[in-house]
C-alpha cells in the first residue's frame, strides 16, 4: 500500500537526496494525486538482467502510463517473477516497492541520468503527461548528467547505462513492454522475453 503523508509535516528535499527508504527522484501525477516518489537504493533495489514475463499474452491491468504499482500488481498475478521480486522488496522499514510505469521511470532517469551521452531524440520520448510539471521531449543536451556523484558512473547508485524495464505494457503489441534506456535517454518497447534490468520504486502522497 501506499504511505499516506501528512501535507502540512512533509518537507521534500532536494533531488537524489535520501527520502523514505531511497533517493527522492521528483513528482508524479497518478490519475489526479500527487505523490513523491522514491527511487530504491541500488543494492537492494535493482535487479540485473530479467524477463518482464515468461509469456507474451495479453496482462489485464497493466497497461498504465503512470500508475506502476496496479501495473505491477496486475503483473505477479500473470505469474511474473520480475513483479513478485519487486512486490516482495523489504527495504528502509517500507513492503510498497514496485516496478515503476513509463512514466514515472522516466522521471528518475532525469533526475540520475548516469552519463555525460547526448540523447537520442526518438519520437516522444521525453513526453511526460505524468511528472509534475508535465514535460516535453528531450533536447540533444538536456536532460544534462545528474550533478548527484551517487548517481555517476562508478556512483554506488548509478543506473548502468543500459535498458531497464518499465511496469507498462505496450497498448498495440502486447508481446511487448516499455523500457528506457539510461545511457542516452530512448524510451522503445522490447519483448517481454528480453532480459533488462530492473529498479524498484516507491511513493508517497503528498
Amino acid at each position: 500500500m501506499n504511505t499516506v503523508a501528512d501535507p502540512a509535516s512533509l518537507q521534500l528535499p532536494a533531488i537524489g537526496a535520501p527520502f523514505e527508504g531511497g533517493f527522492f527522484a521528483g513528482l508524479v501525477d497518478v490519475d489526479g494525486d500527487r505523490f513523491a516518489l522514491v527511487v530504491a537504493p541500488k543494492f537492494d533495489g535493482e535487479h540485473d538482467d530479467i524477463e518482464w514475463n515468461d509469456r507474451e499474452a495479453r496482462v489485464v491491468g497493466a497497461q498504465s502510463y503512470c500508475d506502476g504499482r496496479a501495473n505491477t500488481l496486475a503483473m505477479q498475478a500473470a505469474g511474473s517473477v520480475l513483479a513478485g521480486w519487486a512486490l516482495d522488496l523489504r527495504i528502509g522499514g517500507f513492503d510498497d516497492w514496485y516496478l515503476p510505469s513509463q512514466d514515472e521511470l522516466e522521471i528518475c532517469y532525469r533526475a540520475c541520468k548516469p552519463t555525460t551521452d547526448r540523447n537520442y531524440l526518438w519520437v516522444r520520448s521525453g513526453i511526460n503527461l505524468s511528472a509534475v510539471p508535465p514535460t516535453r521531449p528531450y533536447a540533444a543536451d538536456f536532460p544534462v548528467q545528474t550533478p548527484l556523484e551517487a548517481f555517476q558512473p562508478e556512483g554506488a547508485e548509478a543506473f548502468e547505462p543500459t535498458w531497464y524495464w518499465t511496469s507498462t505494457q505496450h497498448a498495440g503489441y502486447v508481446d511487448s513492454a516499455w523500457s528506457q534506456e539510461f545511457g542516452y535517454g530512448l524510451q522503445d518497447y522490447d519483448r517481454k522475453g528480453y532480459q533488462l534490468r530492473a529498479r524498484a520504486v516507491r511513493r508517497v502522497a503528498i
